[in-house]
């Protein structure tokens, strides 16, 4: 396991760059688009929470969650995105640690914890969720945004007509496991993360000690279809969700 995080880190690090103009200040047009509001909504007023941003990057979402109000720390195992988030905020609580031991963070200090696609890059699952639910005080909330595990957007294409989404799956959806997708957009390295099932994650949030409060498959809703773009990304969001968001609460003992 040391040795595939090691692996994914160093691909973190070699991408921070590219991964700053891909979020900048606002999160790019999927987080815009689809997935922020959901998050917003999962995770309610900030104002006076500690919250902590777990892989939180370049710090884009440390940033929006500071302005409401939340006093925030920011935590992701990359040292070159902690550098670029330092850049974007010389004031910030940002620090090298990874999600799998949050070793620079004290047991039940968080109201709120935010790990925005995050989970489908840690090669641990177990081991960020048991480290989630340490750090949360009871009752203390996690709201988690990743890729949607039943539709890979690096499998899709559009459909005659543009009126669905055509999957080609290589392997057995029940099976994880490691992928490497080619480069995409302006992105110049090959992009590592980890398959597995819906059922996998809902199962391991429950094993780790947290209630599921709510679910969602983000899509744009009506009144944002004017900041879509093009007509074609409108009709690939309203085809399928790119995503899944868990809010999770933590029980008092972890199970």
């Amino acid at each position: 396991m040391s040795t595939e995080l090691d692996d994914v880190r160093e691909f973190w690090n070699r991408v921070a760059d590219d991964w700053q103009i891909q979020v900048g200040s606002d999160g790019d047009a999927n987080r815009r688009l689809n997935s922020d509001p959901v998050l917003w909504k999962f995770v309610g007023d900030v104002q006076g929470l500690r919250v902590l941003d777990a892989g939180c990057g370049t710090g884009y979402l440390s940033i929006k969650l500071a302005k409401h109000g939340a006093l925030v720390t920011g935590i992701d195992f990359a040292e070159r995105m902690i550098a670029i988030a330092r850049r974007n905020d010389p004031t910030g609580d940002f620090r090298v640690d990874s999600c799998s031991d949050l070793a620079t963070v004290s047991d039940a200090e968080f109201d709120v914890l935010v790990a925005n696609y995050v989970l489908m890059d840690t090669p641990d699952l177990p081991g960020s969720m048991q480290a989630f639910h340490r750090v949360l005080k009871p009752g203390g909330v996690a709201v988690l945004v990743f890729s949607h595990p039943c539709f890979p957007a690096g499998s899709a294409t559009l459909s005659p007509g543009h009126d669905g989404v055509t999957y080609v799956w290589d392997f057995p959806y029940f099976k994880p496991r490691k992928h490497v997708d080619p480069p995409w957009g302006h992105f110049r390295s090959e992009f590592t993360w980890f398959h597995r099932p819906l059922s996998d994650y809902w199962r391991t949030f429950v094993q780790t000690g947290f209630a599921v409060v709510d679910f969602e498959e983000p899509r744009v809703t009506a009144d944002r279809y004017h900041l879509v773009q093009t007509e074609t990304a409108l009709k690939r969001s309203l085809a399928c969700p790119y995503s899944v968001a868990f809010k999770l609460q933590k029980t008092t003992t972890s199970a």
